[in-house]
């Protein structure tokens, strides 16, 4: 099975690390706030994750513009 590049790290977490990890963030932000935290987070990787595609979309189209600008020329 093979992760996502983004999830490579999981596989050294165990159940007792996320656990701990959780237990963490839920003493720092309190339960009240632990929404809002994972709210923002999600939509900080949401960001991310559209200006990533959008970069990886312009790159693909500045790339296909040259080979038809390289084409043209060659068929002339």
């Amino acid at each position: 099975m093979s992760l996502p590049p983004y999830l490579l790290f999981l596989p050294s977490l165990g159940p007792m690390e996320i656990f701990v990890l959780f237990v963490i963030v839920l003493i720092l932000f309190g339960p009240g706030k632990l929404p809002k935290v994972f709210g923002a987070l999600g939509d900080g990787v949401r960001q991310f994750k559209k200006a990533s595609r959008d970069v990886t979309e312009e790159l693909s189209g500045v790339t296909d513009e040259k080979e038809k600008a390289e084409a043209a020329s060659s068929v002339k």
